[in-house]
């Protein structure tokens, strides 16, 4: 059963909204994700792992942001299923799996430089992140090409979707995001236990934990805020066609997909709390920019109680192990 596409009200209630919530996402964006790319490229000597993965989470956010005024547009306009809505329609589903999967890696890295100190070395290197990167874009660019969401024959406005869902839509979701949820919470959850074994600390030491703590828990908590709300208003959907559910479920299903979709849009801003919070590389280099130097004292602590939280917690599996690795 096909469902029509929304009345004139609504759709227009949305296109408002859309702006409401994009204006903020590409305004911000903009400017957190320039320094970023400005502090990777000019500021910093050494690669490091979580330089390239960075580098990488930087350039899907970039891209996003580039879709946003045409997504805004094609709504707006009714615009029809051409080479341009091809071409935004793949680089706008591109970025979403790639930052998850990136975060993932990053979240899998912590791990195992926490859980097996003595291996780390041999898991990480700048070489083996951008390779890991390279293979990531390729496959999710290729499956993007291949498997249009929209097609000439049944589509006629460009990112507006009509026709039902299919399994490509429940199995992209399995493997786009709640398999790498479960590793997400997985690494997470480990990091967070372990950092919770130290005993008998001292007020500056606790103090230490805490922060650290707080890090990981914000960071999984971003990623859940983000992602989880789109991707099962996308499940719901997929099963309310299969279920042949009436029109105005399916409406409200998709009236809900299209609020989260900005809500996971907005990752492009929380990324930065990564920036500041896991990789020192980039705390120590954006202090030297004038919009950030008042940030400094308070990024550089952050740093350093969350890097001693992580050396005390491998000392704890290794007491022998070299603290750089972390």
């Amino acid at each position: 059963m096909n469902c029509s596409n929304f009345s004139g009200t609504v759709q227009e209630n949305l296109n408002v909204l859309q702006l409401i919530i994009y204006i903020p996402i590409v305004f911000f964006g903009v400017i957190f994700n320039v320094i970023a790319f400005l502090v990777f490229c000019c500021k910093l000597k050494k690669w490091t792992e979580t330089r390239v993965y960075m580098i990488n989470l930087v350039i899907a956010d970039c891209f996003l942001l580039f879709t946003l005024p045409f997504i805004v547009y094609f709504h707006r306009t009714g615009h029809p299923v051409d080479v341009l809505c091809y071409v935004i329609q793949i680089i706008y589903f591109t970025n979403m799996p790639v930052s998850i999967y990136i975060i993932t890696l990053i979240a899998v890295e912590r791990y195992i430089a926490i859980k097996y100190p003595l291996k780390a070395k041999s898991f990480r290197s700048p070489l083996k992140a951008a390779v890991s990167c390279g293979f990531l874009w390729i496959i999710i660019i290729i499956y993007a090409y291949f498997n249009p969401r929209f097609t000439e024959e049944k589509e006629k406005k460009c990112f507006q979707k009509t026709s039902e869902t299919t399994i490509t839509t429940l199995l992209s979701g399995i493997f786009g995001f709640f398999i790498p949820l479960v590793i997400l919470s997985f690494c997470s959850i480990q990091v967070i236990q372990c950092l919770k074994l130290k005993k008998n600390m001292s007020p500056l030491e606790e103090t230490s934990i805490r922060k650290a703590l707080w890090i990981v828990s914000m960071n999984l908590c971003v990623f859940i805020i983000c992602f989880l709300p789109l991707n099962v208003g996308l499940l719901v959907r997929y099963a309310m066609d299969a279920a042949g559910a009436a029109c105005s479920l399916r409406h409200n299903a998709s009236l809900f997909i299209r609020v989260t979709a900005g809500v996971a849009n907005f990752n492009c801003c929380l990324d930065t709390l990564c920036y500041y919070f896991v990789a020192k590389e980039f705390q120590e280099a954006s202090s030297l920019l004038p919009p950030f130097k008042s940030l400094k004292s308070r990024s550089n602590q952050s740093q350093i109680t969350t890097t001693n939280a992580l050396r005390d917690c491998k000392k704890m599996h290794d007491p022998g192990v070299d603290p750089q690795l972390v």
